[in-house]
Order: C-alpha cells, then sequence, then structure tokens
C-alpha cells in the first residue's frame, strides 16, 4: 500500500515537471466535463428556493399525497419481488444441480433486454378481453360473456410491479450470483461438515457473505423502478414520474416540476444511502483457497420445481412477450415493416450510436486524467460526473430544459435588441439537447467500464512508455488503447442500448416530428395499436440481446479456481 502510494506520488511530480502543458490540459477537462454534467442536477437542487406555493397547494390537494403513497408500494412491491426471484434464482444455478442448469444459468439476464413499458404493452394485448388468453379460455369451456366467469385485471398496481419485477430481477440475480461465485470452497465444505443441509447452508452461510451485493443489486432495482414511466402510465398508477411530465407538460409550471424532481431525487438518496450504509455494516469475511465450487445434487422432484422457479421469469420476462411481438410483426408485416419503421430505426440509431461514442471518449478523458492526477479534486469531479445514473431521466430532462430554454431565451433577447433578429430555440428542443441528457444519464456505465479495463493495465507500462519518449497522449493512443478494445466495445455496446431503449428523458426533450422507437412504442401502445408497435418493441429487444448475450457468457466462464 505504501509503494503504490509513494508510487502514485512519483508520477503526479514527474508529469507535472516534464508535461506541464498536458496535465494542465486533463486537469482542466476534467473540472470542465464535471460542471457540465452537474448542472441539471444543480438546476434540480435550487429549485427549492422557487416559489409556487399555489401550485404546491393545488397538488398536495389533489394528487402529491398518490404520488408518494403508489411510489412507496411501488418499491416495497418491486423491492420483495426481486429479492425472493434474484436471490433464489442466483442461488439455484450457482449451488445446486439440476436438468438445465447450464442454459438457465446464462438465459436468466435474457429479461434485462426488455424494457418494462413493452412487456406492459405485450400483456395487457394479450390478456386483454379480445386477447388471444381469453378467447381460448371462452372456446375451451363454452363461455359467451365476462359475465361466465373471472379473469383478473392486469392495469393497476399489482400488473405494474409484476411487469418490474419480471424485467428488474436481473439486477439483483447478476450481483448475487458473483458474489456466489467468489465464496471460498472451504466456508461451504465447512457448512456441509456442520450438518447443514443446502437451505441451512443458504441461510446462515451464503445469503450473509452476499448481502453486500444483494443490497447493491436491490438499489439498482429500485432506482430503476422510481425511473420507469411507460408502465405506470400505462396501468394508470401515479407516481413521481407521471406527476413531474404532467406537472410540466399538461401545467406547464416548470418550476414546480423541478420541485417534483427534487422530491424524486431525495427517494434515490435515501437508496444510495441505504446501499452504502449496509456496505459498511457487513463485517463477513472469507478465506481459504477458491476452487470449483461444489453444486448440491437435487432428486427428480426437487429438480424438476427447481427448473420451474427459474424457468417462470425467464418465460414472463423474455420468452412469451418476445415470441408474442414477434408473431405480430410477421403476421402484419405489411404494417409493421413500413417506411416509416425503417425512419424510426434509423433515428434511435443515430442517437444511440452518437451518445455511445461521445460518451465513451468523455469516460476514457476521465479514467485517463484519474491515472495521470491522483488528486482529490480530480476524483471528486469524477464522482459528481458520475451521478447521472442515479438519477431518472425525467429528472435529467427538466434539469437540461431550465437552463437551456433560459439560455436560449437570453440569446433571443440581445439579439432582438441588438439586431431585431429573434433566433428562437437554439438549444432546447433540439437533439443537442437530447444528446446531452443521454450523456448525463448514462457516462457513469460507459465511465465505470472504461476504468475497470484501464485499472488491469500495469503503472509500469506508463513507465516505459515515457521513458521512450512518449507523451501522455501518445501513451494512451499506442499503449492503452489496444489493451483496451474489450472494455470500450462493451461499454459502447451498453450506452448504445441504455439510448435505444430510453423512455421518459427521450419524451419530455426529443425535437419536434424527431421521433425514435420508445417514443413511437408508447404512442402506439397509448392508442391501442398494439400490432404497429410490434415492429419497433421487437426492434428495440433484439438491440439489447446482444451486450446480455455477452454478459451471461463471460460470467458463465467467470467461476473461481
Amino acid at each position: 500500500m505504501l509503494e503504490r502510494e509513494t508510487r502514485a506520488s512519483y508520477l503526479f511530480d514527474f508529469t507535472k515537471i516534464k508535461y506541464r502543458l498536458p496535465i494542465f490540459f486533463w486537469y482542466l477537462t476534467l473540472i470542465t466535463i464535471a460542471i457540465l454534467i452537474s448542472i441539471p442536477i444543480l438546476t434540480i437542487a435550487l429549485s427549492i428556493f422557487g416559489d409556487n406555493r399555489d401550485i404546491w397547494q393545488h397538488l398536495v390537494e389533489t394528487v402529491l399525497s398518490s404520488y408518494i403513497t403508489n411510489s412507496l408500494v411501488l418499491m416495497l412491491g418491486v423491492a420483495v419481488g426481486v429479492l425472493v426471484v434474484g436471490v433464489g434464482c442466483a442461488w439455484l444455478v450457482t449451488m445446486t444441480e439440476f436438468w438445465g442448469v447450464r442454459w438457465l444459468e446464462c438465459f436468466l439476464l435474457m429479461p434485462l433486454a426488455s424494457p418494462a413499458y413493452l412487456l406492459a404493452y405485450a400483456y395487457t394485448n394479450l390478456l386483454s378481453y379480445f386477447g388471444p388468453v381469453q378467447i381460448w379460455l371462452r372456446n375451451t369451456f363454452n363461455w359467451e360473456s365476462f359475465d361466465d366467469y373471472w379473469f383478473p385485471e392486469p392495469r393497476g398496481m399489482l400488473g405494474a410491479i409484476a411487469m418490474l419485477i419480471l424485467v428488474l430481477y436481473p439486477y439483483v440475480y447478476l450481483l448475487t450470483r458473483v458474489a456466489f461465485l467468489e465464496q471460498s470452497i472451504c466456508t461451504i465444505e465447512a457448512s456441509r461438515s456442520l450438518g447443514n443441509n443446502p437451505w441451512q447452508s443458504f441461510l446462515k452461510v451464503g445469503l450473509p457473505l452476499a448481502r453486500p451485493a444483494i443490497m447493491a443489486g436491490l438499489a439498482l432495482a429500485l432506482m430503476e423502478a422510481l425511473n420507469d414511466f411507460g408502465t405506470v402510465q400505462y396501468f394508470g398508477v401515479n407516481t413521481f414520474t407521471t406527476g413531474i411530465y404532467r406537472t410540466w407538460i399538461g401545467m406547464g409550471e416548470r418550476q414546480a416540476a423541478a420541485q417534483l424532481s427534487l422530491l424524486l431525487m431525495g427517494f434515490i438518496v435515501f437508496l444510495i444511502l441505504l446501499e452504502r450504509w449496509s456496505r459498511a455494516k457487513a463485517k463477513f469475511y472469507q478465506g481459504g483457497a477458491n476452487d470449483k465450487l461444489p453444486r448440491y445434487q437435487l432428486g427428480w422432484g426437487r429438480g424438476f420445481l427447481a427448473f420451474i422457479f427459474c424457468l417462470l421469469p425467464l418465460s414472463l420476462g423474455f420468452l412469451i412477450p418476445t415470441l408474442y411481438l414477434l408473431h405480430l410483426t410477421v403476421t402484419n408485416i405489411d404494417v409493421t415493416l413500413n417506411d416509416q419503421f425503417w425512419t424510426l430505426t434509423r433515428n434511435s440509431f443515430i442517437l444511440a450510436i452518437i451518445s455511445a461514442l461521445i460518451a465513451i471518449a468523455i469516460a476514457l478523458t476521465m479514467a485517463y486524467g484519474e491515472r495521470l492526477i491522483p488528486s482529490l479534486t480530480v476524483k471528486t469531479s469524477i464522482r459528481i460526473a458520475s451521478l447521472g445514473y442515479a438519477v431518472p431521466g425525467s429528472v435529467i430532462a427538466v434539469g437540461i430544459l431550465i437552463p437551456l430554454g433560459n439560455f436560449d431565451n437570453i440569446i433571443d433577447q440581445i439579439m432582438v435588441r441588438q439586431f431585431n433578429i429573434s433566433t428562437g430555440l437554439i438549444l432546447s428542443g433540439t437533439v443537442f439537447a437530447l444528446i446531452y441528457g443521454y450523456l448525463v444519464r448514462f457516462l457513469a456505465v460507459s465511465f465505470h467500464t472504461i476504468e475497470s479495463s484501464l485499472g488491469k493495465i500495469k503503472p509500469n507500462l506508463d513507465d516505459a512508455s515515457r521513458s521512450l519518449g512518449l507523451g501522455t497522449i501518445q501513451t494512451l493512443f499506442k499503449v492503452h488503447l489496444p489493451l483496451m478494445w474489450g472494455g470500450i466495445l462493451t461499454a459502447i455496446m451498453l450506452v448504445f442500448v441504455d439510448v435505444m431503449k430510453e423512455l421518459p428523458a427521450t419524451l419530455v426533450m426529443r425535437p419536434f416530428n424527431f421521433d425514435t422507437l420508445a417514443i413511437r412504442v408508447y404512442q402506439y401502445a397509448s392508442d391501442e395499436r398494439l400490432v404497429e408497435a410490434s415492429a419497433p418493441s421487437l426492434a428495440i429487444i433484439i438491440a439489447g440481446i446482444i451486450p446480455v448475450i455477452i454478459l451471461s457468457y463471460r460470467i458463465a466462464k467467470s467461476r473461481q479456481r
């Protein structure tokens, strides 16, 4: 530890003396990035000083209580569901042996490719009165009308919770399974030698050791649940995200929308602090050599139950909705794969690839700058720039449009006063604002991936490069980038997929007459036109499958030996 700190200090002093201009460039760039990324968050934070007593009195008397109650109920329901499904599936596929376990451990991540609002649209149409399920029931049992039988209503709070559980349990499953894979064989064997059966070993050993990972996955899942707009809006559940949209678009009160966003950020901060508190309080340690983890052999009966338990969330969260959307797309191909579909695909692809490339460039600058200048100021700036992923898209949209709108108004007033020319909207309501929002929201995804890849490169390569006369930028391009291509491509794919399926921020900030696949799916589903929405929905899912497959493969090969 002392050697590492000494070397870091030496690196900073050496580059500061010999490469003063490049180091100053990195330092200034990192500070600028932190300021630009933090503008939306600061805008929301400063909204607390706005005077909107009349609007708030109206919100308090009408809908604010429902926003808070529904958000809390949604969080509680999703938390219970993702914990049961995610932790249960992670333990079964990692620590037990039954038929099909090798396939399930990879495919259980597939629902990550399906946004919750796509499942909401598919299941509503699938389970509606005129949907295939109820038609089959009436034909099979000779029922003539809805009065002859009872069928659950898919919409409402329970339906929204179910949809979110099906697509968010992979967050808990992924991190928990990695934690189980990293557990020492000595700990497991000690549990067995004390006479514990698989269930007792899970409760007394496996679960406590994996608790920090479980809480981290739960925090991610709940943040995504609070960020959801399409599902809760379609199912008629009033939460903070729908309230922000209605206050901004319906009432035209941007300051009140910003203050609602501040309340929602309070929920997010609570989740982050809860995850940090849980991780800090976790004092479970394990030692000994890691070998291939022993699997509990399940009999035919218990193996069948384990298979069904793992197959159910996979089928409901990915297989059934994807196959149904594929059926609608193929059987109505003249309607679904029209010119408009390809235009939407082009718009989404352009936005996603541009956002991904810019995010990678910024993330690479941040990660390499932190490597060059290991100072507290730089580390603080980078952590500020990485906060966006914890902020819901609707909040970011409000935090961006307010300062950009003010900037446009100032420029317009100056041009009218000086040249009698109205410039109108220059930045707000443009593709620039949309990409800016994507960068604020998803920069952390690319940064952490790049940081992980760069951290695996030994520091002595930097010294060797500089001893050969290469500067900081030459070292980055000639030494680090060739060694980081795997991490860079992974980061590009992750940001690309996130942008493709992002709905709340896109819905608020998109330019006029510039729709994406996610926006058109939302519009079609709102008009109960799922046939037209099937092809765009399927395209979003297909775009998300590739990184999920790669992630599944890499985790399958990560069993510790």
